[in-house]
């Protein structure tokens, strides 16, 4: 169960109607779930799965309404005001474990060895297998129960309380949008992470040569040089090509191309 802060009080309050609010953050969900994308439905679901299901949905109705002001995400920690029936509004708090550079080290380059992961994240999505990937370097993308704080300074003492759950929703739609979100709660911006992808864990091989090394060969001939191969079918093209070092899902680039190829040349 998430800890949860008791400076606030731990008093029951009956239900109140919350006062009217010009500008808040509004649900695009107007009825049913409130994630869409499967990660955000999976962070609902982990957070349910955390014996917080039937106190979630007191928030939608919140949500719905527009009573979130704002909500700030930073590593490893959202912060929100939420109005509720008193004048002045809620402060919410969640707070995550955020990795730290060592973690990130790890996570990217487990990363850099899948181009399929490099390509769904640079496409803006989240790849289906992440969790796994996550997993193998001993950490977690979604919270787990210990590492998940909910605090808020309404003096209900229910947890979450409709004020955090409201947040947590409208999180969930966020997270819909834009998955770098969650990679940022966690600890890591979309730029740093994008920079990270793009350099790979081999920045340091493919750097250029020094000029004043490649001085002396400027003027010799190669030992030898291979002539030109005549272009034949469209796999004999894809024969010609010298190696790739790329692989997706973990299968050489050729040979994930070479179906295509093959049709090719059936079509003539």
């Amino acid at each position: 169960m998430p800890s949860v802060s008791k400076s606030f009080g731990s008093r029951f309050y009956p239900p109140s109607k919350p006062r009217t609010v010009d500008g808040g953050i509004r649900a695009k969900s107007k009825r049913g779930s409130m994630a869409q994308a499967w990660w955000s439905t999976r962070f609902i679901t982990v957070l349910e799965g955390m014996g917080m299901g039937t106190r979630l949905t007191r928030g939608r109705n919140y949500a719905r309404r527009g009573q979130v002001l704002d909500i700030d995400l930073d590593a490893g920690l959202v912060n929100a005001t939420v109005q509720g029936s008193r004048a002045r509004p809620y402060r919410v708090r969640i707070g995550l474990r955020a990795y730290g550079k060592a973690e990130w080290a790890s996570i990217e380059e487990r990363m850099n060895e899948d181009a399929w992961f490099v390509a769904q994240l640079l496409s803006g999505q989240m790849p289906a297998d992440i969790e796994k990937l996550f997993d193998d370097v001993g950490l977690t993308l979604f919270p787990i129960k210990g590492e998940l704080t909910l605090d808020c300074s309404c003096p209900d003492s229910a947890v979450p309380c409709k004020h955090v759950a409201a947040v947590v929703y409208l999180l969930a739609e966020q997270f819909d949008e834009d998955p770098f979100r969650i990679l940022a709660w966690r600890g890591r911006e979309r730029e740093d992470l994008l920079e990270h992808l793009h350099t790979g864990s081999t920045a340091e091989n493919s750097a250029p040569v020094p000029l004043t090394e490649l001085l002396d060969a400027f003027y010799f001939q190669p030992a030898q040089i291979v002539p030109p191969r005549p272009l034949g079918t469209a796999v004999s093209v894809l024969e010609q090509v010298p190696p790739i070092d790329v692989t997706v899902r973990k299968q050489p680039l050729a040979e994930v191309l070479r179906p295509a190829y093959e049709a090719l040349a059936e079509d003539g």
